[in-house]
């Protein structure tokens, strides 16, 4: 499928067709047919075993890497010549997806298959990739990423960490200590950053081979406990100079880049591990009984299995949306092309404001969705015995890595208003076209929009008008007012969630059953969070008369007719307890 190339940040002021925009149905039979392999890994060499690897049995997390990575999982994006299988990004999303169904070794598969290995793809000299890559894509060398400082953690410039070049100028001596270094008990092979002279900000490829490498103890964490987190020290460790990956003070390039990718990828994780506690929760409703009826019969309950299904509907068209937005930068693609990992990186960065709203929507609707979970399970739920209550625990983190949801909410807006700035992104064009329909007043003409056409022009409209209003209250200091500033990316971030979910919608062409009931209900309770979100920044941006008048546009802009959502999600429910699990 042809997919039109579109600047990032353009969402906001383009209409994107839905015959241009990428969505889980228009994956290939060849992605099924990973989907499917992975799922049945999962179920047969995973799932028996999950208990053993919660309660700390890292030797078998280990195991089951190796055994994922002599299936490719390990190494879907990895060049054949360096022992991978050389797919496309929907194939390492589907993957994501389907062994997301346990939080622990998720994080076993994510921190090697991804921010482990994708530094050295993305950034390695062809002499580094010749000799990590292959032993990476078997899990002969497991992997790990260490940034995180204890007095450095969404601030990773701030890092303490050292390297100096020897007199000889052999290798560098590294010093310092990283922490929460997901796989750090286990791995072999560590992306460090650290400052050359303690400035430069750069990083290298650490074996724990290397004298003056070791691991803290295990972190008792609250959730993913089955996953090895630890500290990793540095002590005077000798680390020879072709082991430095990128340029010296470049370090940065590759920290954010693979930030990115990360954030993406937590997008089909988040779907894979909503999808799993909605078929448990089904399972239970259907089985448990109250009042001697089965709870599934039971309106509340069924308002929950619905909206669990509604969120998680729109993550999943949000996510392979902006997959499909980055694969458009990459038509005709190969890792044999001499600057392959350049465009490929390229890509990827494009899209970073999408990177970020990914990560944010995602963990927090998976966390909605474990919640409900638990609450669906009642008093079961709160024990240890149910996969809920451990899925509940595991989603937390979700929500910190990868940068917190407070750094990529500023992160969002920022880096739409300097794609702006830099003449790359025609917010301003947009604010003045919105100034002049404002002053206008509503128009009597008629149009074809359909009412979620209508809602999903309106939100950007929305978010628009957020944006102008603090501009021109808050100019370049902008960026210290925080609460704005996350306030408008909460109102981005439902736009982009509701776009995504009509135009998957409309492409697929279904008028009826659960996708379209779905679309209906998240669409206008999206534009009613949105108008509690523009609410506060209004009143931050302007007071007197020119609130008052902001506020008569909001309300202009958020009106809309409600559907019987009570009866809709009746009928959501009804299709996914007959299905038995999450059914679009």
């Amino acid at each position: 499928m042809a997919i039109q190339k579109r600047a990032g940040g353009s969402f906001l002021v383009e209409e994107h067709p839905a015959p241009e925009v990428f969505t889980p149905e228009d994956l290939t039979d060849e992605h099924r047919a990973i989907g499917r392999a992975a799922r049945e890994f999962f179920e047969k060499e995973v799932a028996p075993h999950v208990d053993a690897i919660v309660h700390g049995d890292h030797d078998l997390g280990v195991l089951l890497l190796k055994k994922a990575a002599s299936l490719g999982f390990e190494s879907i994006l990895t060049p054949e010549a360096y022992g991978g299988m050389e797919l496309d990004l929907p194939s390492s999303m589907v993957v994501a997806e389907e062994l997301a169904r346990d939080g622990s070794f998720a994080g076993w598969h994510g921190a090697h298959a991804g921010i482990g290995t994708m530094p050295l793809l993305l950034f390695g000299t062809e002499q580094q990739k010749q000799k990590y890559l292959p032993r990476l894509s078997s899990a002969e060398l497991v992997a790990a990423y260490c940034l995180t400082e204890p007095h450095a953690g969404s601030d990773s410039l701030a890092a303490k960490t050292r390297a100096d070049l020897s007199p000889d100028g052999q290798y560098y001596v590294l010093n310092g200590q990283k922490m929460w270094i997901t796989n750090g008990g286990k791995a072999d092979l560590f992306t460090v950053f650290a400052k050359i002279n303690g400035e430069q900000f750069s990083c290298f490829l650490v074996e724990r081979a290397f004298p003056g490498v070791s691991s803290g103890n295990e972190e008792q964490k609250m959730g993913i406990k089955g996953s090895s987190t630890t500290a990793v020290f540095l002590d005077n460790v000798h680390v020879p100079v072709e082991n430095l990956l990128g340029e010296p003070g470049r370090g940065h390039i590759i920290a954010f880049n693979i930030l990115n990718l990360g954030r993406l990828k937590l997008g089909p994780f988040a779907v894979g591990g909503s999808k799993n506690v909605l078929r448990v929760s089904l399972a239970y409703a259907k089985q448990r009984k109250a009042f001697g009826v089965e709870i599934a019969r039971f309106g509340m309950i069924r308002h929950k299995l619905a909206e669990m299904a509604i969120r998680t509907y729109a993550v999943e068209s949000m996510s392979y949306r902006v997959e499909g937005l980055i694969t458009g930068h990459l038509e005709g693609f190969s890792w044999a092309e001499p600057e392959a990992a350049k465009r490929m990186m390229k890509a990827v960065e494009e899209f970073a404001a999408e990177c970020s709203i990914i990560k944010v929507y995602a963990s927090e609707v998976l966390d909605y969705v474990v919640d409900e979970g638990v609450q669906i399970h009642g008093g079961y739920g709160y024990h240890q015995d149910y996969a809920v209550e451990r899925a509940y625990r595991d989603s937390r983190i979700n929500r910190i890595f990868e940068g917190t949801n407070e750094i990529n909410r500023l992160l969002t807006t920022g880096m739409l208003l300097k794609r702006a700035q830099q003449g790359r992104l025609p917010l301003v064009k947009a604010a003045k076209a919105l100034m002049e329909e404002v002053l206008a007043g509503p128009s009597l003409a008629a149009d074809d929009q359909t009412e979620e056409q209508r809602l999903v022009r309106n939100s950007k409209k929305v978010a628009l008008l957020l944006l102008a209003g603090a501009f021109e209250k808050f100019g370049a200091e902008m960026d210290k007012q925080q609460e704005v500033v996350a306030g408008i990316a909460d109102v981005l971030m439902e736009s982009f969630a509701m776009e995504s979910t009509l135009l998957r919608v409309q492409k697929t062409g279904k008028t009826e059953g659960n996708a379209a009931d779905m679309c209906a209900v998240f669409l206008r309770d999206a534009m009613t969070r949105i108008e509690g979100f523009a609410r506060p920044v209004l009143a931050a941006c302007s007071e007197g008369d020119a609130l008052r008048t902001n506020m008569v546009v909001l309300r202009r802009f958020t009106k809309f007719e409600p559907v019987n959502s009570i009866a809709l999600r009746q009928r959501i429910a009804d299709r996914l307890l007959n299905a038995g699990h999450y059914v679009v």
